[in-house]
C-alpha cells in the first residue's frame, strides 16, 4: 500500500513545491538590492525598526509552527483525543506577559540582542554564557527540523529526501544571508498564508468525504475522542488542564518573552506600541492554528477509527501518519498534495530562517564586536552576512548528522524544551529580583541546564529501558510548535505511580519550562543572598521590571525601599528611554533615527540640566557595554 501512496506526487505537485522556493528567494532577492540594500547592521539585522505590526505578528506566528508541529498536533489528537485543545488558554498570559513585562524593557533599553540585555544588568561572562546556551539550544535544532519533515516526506511519498534538504536549505539561506531581518519577516508572512492554505485544503476535503462536520465530530465521541475539562492536578500525568493551560504559560514566556529569535522581532518595529500590538495580534491567530491542527485530527480519526495507518504498518511513526492521510485524502486531487507540502516546508523555512537571523545577530552583537577594535558599518554588515551564510551551512551539516543520529533523533529535538526553560529563569532572575547578583546568575543558570538535563534525559533513558516487555507509541509532541518542541515516547501500558527520582522523570513534558526556570531563579537568589545581594541603586536604569513593588504597593515607601521594591521603570521620565539609544548608536553604527526620536532629542536638551544623576548612571551603562 506505502508503494501506491508514493505514486501520487504529480508533476503539478513539484510545481508548487518548486513555486515556494522560487517565491521565497524572490522576496529575499528583492529586500537585497532594495530600499537600503542592506548596506548597515541596523538594517540587515534589525529591519532598520521599520516594520509594522501585522507582518511582525504572522513572522512570530511562523516562527511558532514548525513542520515538526503540523506533522505532530494531528497525531497528538487522533491519538489521545482533544486534550491537547487546552493548551490554547496558555496563550493568554504567555502572550499577555511578554507584551507587558518583558517588550517594554527591551524595547526601551533599544537592544539588538536579548543577552545584551544580561550584560547591563548582570555581567560580561553572563552575557556570554546565555549567548552560548542560545547558540548551542538553535544550531541543534535547526538541522532536526530541517531533516525530520524531508525524512517523513521521503517515507511516504518518495520524494527525494536530500533533494528536499538541499533545496530547502541553500534557498533559505539565500534569502536570509542576502535579504536580512526584513526578508525573513516578509518570506514568513508569504509562507504563512501557504501554511494556513495547505491545512484548511486538507480539513475541507477530508470533511467533505467523511460526510459533513457533524459526522467527523460524531464518530470521534463515539471513539472517546472529545476531552471534557481533565482537572487533575497531578503534574505526572502527561495532558491535563492544569499542565497544558499553567505549564503551557512557562513554555510561552521561554518562546514569547525571551527567545532571540521572537525579540527580534519585537525589535524591529517602529514603535514601542505596535511591538506590543504584533503579541495581540498572534493571539486569534495561534488559536486559529491550533484548533485546525485540532480538527485535522478529528478528520483523520473520522476517516480511520480504531485502525490507524500505523497499527495496519502502513507508516512506521506518529508523523507519517499525517503525510499518509493527506496522500490519502488528497489523491485525486492533483496539486493539493504540492500544497501540504509547500505548507509543511514553509513551517520549516520560517523556523530555520528565524534561527539563521537571530544566530547571526547573537553572534555578531554578543561574541565578535564586544571584543573586537571598532569596526565599518560595511565591514561589520558584510560580517554579519557573512555569518548567516555560515550558520545556514552549519544547518545543511547538521542535518546530515540528524540523519545518522537514528533512536537519538528524539533525544536531539527535546534538547530545545529543555535549554529554553533555564534561559527563561534567567531572564525573570534578573528583571524581577533586584537583589539578584552575576554570581547568583551564573550559578543559577548552571543549575538550571543541569536540572533540565539530568530530567530529560532520565527520562528519556528510563522510557528506553522499560520500554521492553509493553507496547510503545513513539509520539511527536508539538509542546508549543517549533521552539520548544519535544520527542517522546509515551507507554500505553497503566503502571503503578512512580516514586523518589522516577516522580521527577515521570514529570509531565508541558511542566520541564516552570520546573527548570523556578530551579534558576530560587537557585540565583539563594546564592546572591550567600555572596551578598545587589543593591537596586547600584543597578543600570530600565533593567528592572517593578512587579514586586506593583505587588507589594500596600507596604509603605521606606519599607519597600529596604526590600528593594521601589519602581524605577515607570517612574523615571521618557527621555531616559532614549539615552540608551544613544548608546545603542555608538555600539551598533548606523541607527536610523525616527521622527519620534528627534523629538526626544530635544526634550533631552531641555531637561539635560536637570538630570545629572541619571547621566551618570548611563555612563556606567555604555561602560558597561
Amino acid at each position: 500500500m506505502g508503494d501506491v501512496v508514493q505514486m501520487h506526487f504529480s508533476t503539478v505537485d513539484y510545481v508548487i513545491f518548486v513555486v515556494l522556493l522560487v517565491a521565497s528567494a524572490g522576496i529575499g532577492l528583492y529586500y537585497a538590492f532594495s530600499g537600503g540594500c542592506q548596506r548597515t547592521t541596523q538594517e540587515f539585522l534589525l529591519a532598520d525598526r521599520s516594520m509594522r505590526c501585522l507582518p511582525v505578528s504572522l513572522s512570530l506566528l511562523a516562527t511558532f509552527q514548525s513542520a515538526v508541529a503540523i506533522l505532530g498536533a494531528p497525531a497528538e489528537i487522533y491519538t489521545h483525543g482533544t486534550q491537547y485543545w487546552f493548551l490554547g488558554c496558555s496563550y493568554f498570559l504567555g502572550l499577555l506577559i511578554p507584551a507587558h513585562i518583558f517588550i517594554p524593557v527591551f524595547y526601551r533599553l533599544h537592544l539588538s540582542s536579548t543577552y545584551q540585555y544580561l550584560e547591563l544588568r548582570f555581567s560580561k561572562s553572563v552575557r556570554i554564557c546565555g549567548t552560548v546556551t542560545f547558540i548551542f539550544q538553535m544550531v541543534i535544532y535547526m538541522g532536526v527540523v530541517l531533516y525530520a519533515p524531508a525524512l517523513a516526506l521521503n517515507a511516504v511519498t518518495g520524494f527525494d529526501l536530500w533533494g528536499a534538504v538541499l533545496a530547502m536549505g541553500l534557498v533559505c539561506t539565500l534569502y536570509t544571508a542576502l535579504g536580512g531581518l526584513k526578508a525573513v519577516i516578509w518570506t514568513d508572512v508569504f509562507q504563512t498564508i501557504v501554511m494556513f492554505a495547505g491545512q484548511l485544503a486538507v480539513i475541507i476535503v477530508g470533511t467533505h468525504q467523511a460526510g459533513g462536520i457533524a459526522e467527523v465530530w460524531k464518530k470521534a465521541q463515539n471513539g472517546s475522542r472529545i476531552s471534557g475539562l481533565d482537572l487533575n492536578p497531578d503534574p505526572l500525568e502527561r495532558h491535563t488542564f492544569w499542565t497544558l493551560g499553567v505549564g503551557g504559560v512557562f513554555l510561552m514566556l521561554a518562546l514569547y518573552g525571551v527567545n532571540q529569535a521572537q525579540v527580534q522581532r519585537y525589535l524591529s518595529s517602529r514603535t514601542e506600541k505596535e511591538a506590543i500590538m504584533s503579541c495581540y495580534v498572534v493571539f486569534p491567530c495561534q488559536q486559529i492554528v491550533l484548533t485546525m491542527g485540532c480538527l485535522m485530527g478529528l478528520v483523520m480519526y473520522a476517516r480511520y477509527g480504531e485502525e490507524s495507518p500505523l497499527d495496519q504498518g502502513y507508516v512506521k511513526s506518529n508523523d507519517q501518519m499525517v503525510l499518509y492521510f493527506v496522500m490519502d485524502v488528497l489523491q485525486d486531487l492533483p496539486g493539493l498534495p504540492g500544497l501540504f507540502v509547500a505548507c509543511l516546508f514553509s513551517g520549516a523555512l520560517s523556523t530555520i530562517s528565524s534561527a539563521f537571523n537571530s544566530l547571526a545577530t547573537v553572534t555578531m552583537e554578543d561574541l565578535i564586536k564586544p571584543h573586537v577594535s571598532p569596526m565599518t558599518e560595511a565591514r561589520a554588515t558584510l560580517l554579519s552576512k557573512m555569518l548567516a551564510l555560515g550558520y545556514g551551512l552549519v544547518c545543511l551539516a547538521m542535518a546530515y548528522i540528524a540523519s545518522l543520529m537514528g533512536s537519538v533523533l528524539q533525544a536531539a529535538l527535546s534538547i530545545f524544551g529543555m535549554v529554553g526553560g533555564p534561559l527563561l529563569g534567567l531572564f525573570c532572575l534578573g528583571m524581577f529580583f533586584p537583589w539578584a547578583n552575576s554570581t547568583g546568575a551564573l550559578v543559577g543558570l548552571l543549575s538550571g541546564l543541569v536540572m533540565a538535563f539530568w530530567i530529560g534525559i532520565g527520562s528519556f533513558l528510563s522510557r528506553m529501558s522499560a520500554s521492553a516487555p509493553p507496547v510503545i507509541n513513539a509520539t511527536v509532541i508539538p509542546d508549543v510548535g517549533n521552539m520548544t518542541t519535544a520527542v517522546m515516547t509515551t507507554l500505553i501500558t497503566s503502571k503503578p505511580r512512580p516514586s523518589g527520582v522516577q516522580a521527577l522523570y515521570s514529570l509531565s513534558y508541558m511542566w520541564y519550562s516552570a520546573h527548570n526556570s523556578a530551579t534558576v531563579v530560587v537557585v540565583g537568589l539563594l546564592v546572591s543572598f550567600l555572596t551578598g545581594p545587589s543593591k537596586e541603586k547600584e543597578l543600570n536604569p530600565g533593567t528592572i521590571y517593578p512587579v514586586l513593588g506593583n505587588l507589594l504597593f500596600f507596604l509603605p515607601q521606606r519599607y519597600r525601599e529596604k526590600l528593594c521594591c521601589v519602581t524605577p521603570l515607570d517612574d523615571k521620565p521618557k527621555v531616559m528611554e532614549l539615552q540608551p539609544y544613544q548608546m545603542a548608536q555608538k555600539e551598533s553604527n548606523g541607527v536610523a533615527y525616527t521622527k519620534e526620536d528627534d523629538e526626544l532629542r530635544e526634550e533631552e536638551g531641555e531637561q539635560k540640566t536637570a538630570q545629572p544623576t541619571c547621566n551618570l548612571a548611563h555612563t556606567v551603562q555604555e561602560t558597561a557595554l
